[in-house]
């Protein structure tokens, strides 16, 4: 995951009016996000849509498995067996 660079990444708003591709083809090819700002302050992000796209999947994934988890703690599990013959079911019907 590329990292924002506070001193390269951080754009104003009225910088982005006027430098807009310029911008969308930084993002491009740097795969980091920027950090648009109005007033001084963080008002948005442009992320690059492949980058953006894998954070939600490896974000999906994260959150399943804590759902995972959680139900494991409450003893809400099923056994391997059941578990394989659920999922080749799903995957050959």
């Amino acid at each position: 995951m590329a990292r924002v660079s506070f001193v390269d990444d951080l754009t104003p708003i009225s910088d982005f009016r006027i430098r807009t591709a310029e911008i969308v083809a930084k993002v491009k090819k740097t795969k980091r996000p920027v950090i648009l700002t109005q007033r001084g302050r963080s008002a948005a992000v442009l992320e690059d849509v492949r980058e953006y796209e894998r954070k939600a999947d490896r974000l999906e994934l994260l959150e399943s498995i804590l759902a995972g988890m959680r139900a494991a703690e409450k003893g809400a599990v099923v056994s391997h067996a059941k578990a394989m013959a659920e999922l080749d079911k799903m995957l050959h019907d």
